[in-house]
This record gives C-alpha cells, sequence and structure tokens, in this order.
C-alpha cells in the first residue's frame, strides 16, 4: 500500500512541469496584506510622543498607535498606567518604587519600616532581619490599620499613605462592615 501510494505521488510530480520558474522568497514576505498599497498613513502617526513630565492628564496616556500594516511596539499600543510606567522608564523614574522594602533592620514601634501606597490597602511580605531569615509572611496593612507586626520576627511595618485624600468613590463606610479584632486589639496599652 505505502509502494502505491508513493508511485502515484512520483507520477503526479513528473506529469506536471514547472512552466516558468519558480521564485523563492521567504514567508515573511508572502504574508503581506494585499492592501497595504492602498492604505492611506494614519493621522495620528506623525504624533510626537509627549514626554513623562508633560503628563498631566489621562488623556495625556492615549498613544497614537501604529501605522495600519504595522506591528505596534509596547509604546504604540500601551495606554493608561502601562503607558505612563513605560514613559517613565525611558527617562529612568520608576514610577511604581518596585525597590525592595529596607531590611537591613528591624522594624520597631518607635522606627517602623515604611511601606508607601497609592491605594487603599497595601501588602509587604517579610523575611526577616537578616534577610531570608524565615519564610516569607504576607501582612496586610490599610487607611485604618497603618501598622502590621511580623508575627515570626517581630519586625513593625507601617503603611505611609501617598495617594489622593479623596477617591471620589464615596463608600468608606463599607456597608457596616466591622474588621474583626485581632490580638493587637486586646493588648494593654502600656505594653506597647
Amino acid at each position: 500500500m505505502f509502494l502505491q501510494r508513493s508511485a502515484i505521488s512520483v507520477a503526479r510530480r513528473a506529469a506536471v512541469a514547472p512552466i516558468a520558474p519558480v521564485v523563492r522568497r521567504s514567508f515573511a514576505a508572502s504574508a503581506i496584506r494585499r492592501d497595504a498599497k492602498n492604505v492611506e498613513p494614519h493621522a495620528s502617526v506623525g504624533q510626537k510622543v509627549k514626554a513623562f513630565e508633560e503628563v498631566r492628564t489621562e488623556e495625556d496616556l492615549l498613544g497614537a498607535g501604529a501605522a495600519p500594516g504595522t506591528v505596534p511596539t509596547d509604546l504604540e499600543q500601551s495606554t493608561g498606567l502601562e503607558r505612563l510606567e513605560i514613559l517613565g522608564k525611558m527617562q529612568g523614574v520608576d514610577i511604581f518604587d518596585m525597590r525592595p522594602l529596607d531590611s537591613s533592620r528591624k522594624g520597631t514601634l518607635e522606627n517602623p519600616i515604611i511601606v508607601k501606597s497609592a491605594g487603599d490597602e497595601q501588602y509587604a511580605g517579610c523575611t526577616g532581619s537578616p534577610a531570608d531569615s524565615h519564610i516569607v509572611t504576607w501582612l496586610g496593612m490599610s487607611r485604618e490599620r497603618p501598622i502590621e507586626r511580623c508575627p515570626e520576627c517581630g519586625s513593625v511595618y507601617k503603611m505611609e499613605y501617598v495617594g489622593p485624600e479623596d477617591d471620589g468613590h464615596g463608600h468608606h463606610d463599607h456597608h457596616g462592615y466591622e474588621e474583626p479584632k485581632t490580638f493587637a486589639d486586646f493588648v494593654k496599652p502600656q505594653y506597647w
């Protein structure tokens, strides 16, 4: 059966002789859009990219996009916070401050390790002091409860809110939700 199929395919190839020479081209060259010749340039493609310092409103974080028929770069296709991050990195500014927390010392109530946050809540991972002295323990801090102590090593972390004073949503009452009490709520003030 295999020989029969092979013989048929060989006969087909021999019967059809190429009339014109075959032009070899790469796959990338054959994938060109057929209507690429008729495409007009995008009106906003020639628009200048705003620098990080020039961003003032949310509309400044909308890019012009890529020209039709081209593959967009990260800067051309990004919008919002992603675009702000890319513009900042192009100028050497880390807008999300992704540096690790200070692990050279243990935080105390008088001198806690500061964790900056632009949101209402922030999580920080404690690995102890010196670094990696215990497994990561995740601590949750909020605007209502900004100080947390690591149960493994006792290091104290404090959330410093750096966002806008009023977020404009108006649900600060959380519909009667009361945060559950922890052991820290029952410690006498003289022990702090």
